[in-house]
């Protein structure tokens, strides 16, 4: 170009992004460094419990998961929850700088209460949360008892 501009290419433009960030943001953010490889260990989801006088209730986080891709069992007192997040990438388009979620295969045991009744657990999935509601049995519920006069 005889105005003595430089013509920038993709390539000069990329090294002048990467180098911003890293300036900028420091390691945080960083761009410059080579692609990091996805972690296949095993990954453990968050998981709350709560506990009313009806029932234990069990809220177990699955970003990113289907119900289909969620196992529950219950054998023996013992309740266990198995999955799999797997990590799916279009290689010909997409370039990743940092993955930082797990992925893999995950599997969770709760030894339950013999309060509990096993026969009548239900669970529902919805936007990544599972829950898992398990009702306990009417002789374990608190009653008020009345003082005969």
């Amino acid at each position: 170009m005889s105005n003595g501009m430089v013509r920038t290419t993709p390539d000069l433009f990329r090294n002048s992004l990467h180098r911003f960030f890293d300036q900028s943001f420091g390691d945080a953010f960083s761009l410059s460094r080579p692609s990091e490889e996805v972690s296949n260990r095993s990954w453990i989801p968050s998981v709350d419990v709560r506990e009313t006088d009806e029932a234990l209730t069990l809220f177990v986080e699955l970003p990113g998961m289907k119900r289909e891709d969620v196992d529950i069992t219950l054998e023996n007192r013992m309740i266990t929850l198995r999955g799999e997040r797997k990590f799916e990438q279009d290689s010909s388009r997409e370039s990743y700088h940092r993955i930082e979620r797990a992925y893999g295969s995950f599997s969770r045991s709760f030894t339950l209460p013999s309060n509990v009744q096993t026969d009548q657990v239900n669970a529902s999935f919805s936007d990544g949360l599972l829950t898992i509601e398990l009702p306990k049995a009417e002789e374990s519920k608190p009653r008020k008892i009345e003082i005969a006069g």
